[in-house]
C-alpha cells in the first residue's frame, strides 16, 4: 500500500528525530558522564559529546553524491546501521576519546538519514509548499526537546546513564523497520553519473548558485547559535545559574515554544511566502538579541535567569522557524541536484555551524556574556545576508 502524505511527514519527522534524540536525551546525565570519566563538575568537555556528533555531518557531501547516483533509499539504509552502531559504542566506550569517536560515527549515520530526508522532501515538493511541509516535519520533530530531558531523567532513575545513551539507537531500530515502507523518490532516469568530472561540475553548479549560497549561509550562522545553546545548556543552567533542578523544565519549555514557532511559520510562509516571512523573523531575532545584550551591559554579564531564558527561548524559537524557509529557498533552484545540494547544505550548517558553536561554548565558563554577544552578531549577519536577496530582486 502506497505511503500517504501524512505518513510520509510522520516518518520524515521520525528520521529527523534521531538527530535531536541523539543529543537531547543525554543532556541531563552529563554530570554522571563527567563523574564517570573523572572530570571536574565545571568541565565543558562533556559539551564535546554534542559537538562531535554534529561534526559527523561532514559526511553529507559524500552521501549526497551517492544518493544522486544510487537513490535516496540506498543511502538511508546505510545511515541507520552507522547511527545504531555508533550509539551503542558510545554507551560502552572505555575512554572519553573513544566516546567522542563513536559519537562522530553516530553523527555520520545521522547525516545520511538527515540528508536523504531533506532530499526526499525536495523530490516531492518545491518552494512555499516545501517550506510548509518542512515546518510540519519540524513541529513533530521538535517534540523531542520537550520530552527528551524528562525521558532521560526517568530512564536514569531506574537504570544508568548508559541506558540513556542506548535509547536513541534502540529508537533508530524501530524507525529503520518503518522506513522499509518508503518508496524511492529519485528514479533511475534522473540519477547523475558518479565520476570525478561530473561531481566537480555539479559542485560548481551548486556553489555558483547565489540563492543557494545565501540561504545556506543564513542557516549556518543561525545554527552556530543553536548548537552553542544545546551543547552548553546543561552547563549554563547547572553551573552558571546554579539551578540544575530547573534544567529539564527550561529545556522542555523551550522545545515546546520551538514547536509552536515552527507550526506558526508553516502558516505564515503559506500566507506571506517564505522570503518575506524569513526576513521578518530575522528582524525580530536581531531585535530580541539587541535587548538581551543591552540587559547584559546594563545589569551585569549574566542577566537575571528569567530575562535570559525568556530571551533565549524566543531566539531559539525563531531560529527553528527560519530553518524550513531557508532550506526551502536554498533547495528551490537545485532540481535534479537536490541530493548533492542538500548534502552541501547540511554539511555547511551542521559542520561549520557546529564548529562555530563549539568556539562559543568554549568561552562560556563564568558567565553567559559570550553567547549573548554571539546571538546579536548572528542576528546582524543573517539579516544582512537576507537583505541582499531583496536588494537584488529590486534591481
Amino acid at each position: 500500500m502506497k505511503m500517504k502524505t501524512g505518513e510520509f511527514i510522520a516518518l520524515s519527522a521520525s528520521t529527523m528525530m534521531l538527530t535531536a534524540l541523539g543529543i537531547d536525551i543525554m543532556l541531563p546525565v552529563f554530570d554522571e558522564v563527567r563523574e564517570h570519566f573523572n572530570l571536574s563538575p565545571q568541565s565543558t568537555a562533556a559539551a564535546h559529546i554534542v559537538t562531535f556528533f554534529f561534526l559527523g555531518q561532514i559526511a553529507q557531501v559524500v552521501f549526497g553524491a551517492l544518493s544522486d547516483r544510487y537513490g535516496r533509499l540506498a543511502i538511508l539504509r546505510v545511515g541507520f546501521p552507522l547511527y545504531i552502531i555508533g550509539g551503542v559504542a558510545a554507551a560502552y566506550a572505555p575512554t572519553l576519546a573513544m566516546m567522542f569517536a563513536a559519537r562522530f560515527v553516530a553523527g555520520v549515520g545521522a547525516s545520511a538519514v538527515f540528508m536523504t530526508t531533506i532530499a526526499s522532501v525536495r523530490d516531492r515538493f518545491v518552494g512555499d509548499e516545501m517550506a510548509r511541509i518542512m515546518s510540519l516535519i519540524f513541529t513533530i520533530f521538535l517534540s523531542i526537546p520537550v520530552v527528551a530531558p524528562f525521558l532521560g531523567i526517568a530512564i536514569y532513575s531506574i537504570s544508568s546513564w548508559r541506558m540513556v545513551f542506548l535509547t536513541p539507537p534502540l529508537f533508530a531500530v524501530a524507525v529503520f523497520v518503518w522506513s522499509m515502507r518508503l518508496e524511492e523518490s529519485h528514479p533511475k532516469e534522473k540519477r547523475a553519473p558518479l565520476d570525478w568530472n561530473s561531481l566537480i561540475a555539479s559542485l560548481k553548479n551548486v556553489f555558483s548558485n547565489t540563492t543557494f549560497i545565501r540561504y545556506t549561509a543564513i542557516t549556518t550562522v543561525l545554527f552556530a547559535g543553536l548548537s552553542s545553546w544545546v551543547s552548553s545548556s546543561e552547563h549554563i543552567v547547572g553551573n552558571i545559574y546554579r539551578q540544575p533542578s530547573l534544567f529539564p523544565w527550561i529545556f522542555a519549555a523551550m522545545g515546546l515554544w520551538m514547536a509552536v514557532s515552527t507550526l506558526t511559520n508553516s502558516r505564515l510562509s503559506t500566507r506571506f511566502g517564505a522570503r518575506k516571512t524569513l526576513r521578518w523573523l530575522l528582524t525580530i531575532y536581531t531585535a530580541v538579541a539587541a535587548v538581551l545584550l543591552a540587559c547584559a551591559l546594563l545589569y551585569g554579564d549574566s542577566p537575571h535567569i528569567t530575562v535570559f531564558f525568556i530571551a533565549v527561548a524566543m531566539l531559539m524559537g525563531i531560529n527553528l522557524a527560519v530553518e524550513p524557509n531557508s532550506s526551502a529557498l536554498a533547495m528551490e533552484p537545485m532540481g535534479e541536484m537536490a541530493g548533492l545540494a542538500s548534502a552541501v547544505y547540511g554539511t555547511c550548517f551542521f559542520f561549520i555551524g557546529a564548529a562555530g558553536g563549539a568556539v562559543i561554548s568554549y568561552l562560556l565558563i563564568q558567565d553567559v556574556f559570550p553567547i549573548i554577544v554571539s546571538f546579536f552578531a548572528i542576528g546582524i549577519i543573517a539579516l544582512l545576508i537576507a537583505s541582499t536577496d531583496s536588494s537584488t530582486r529590486a534591481t
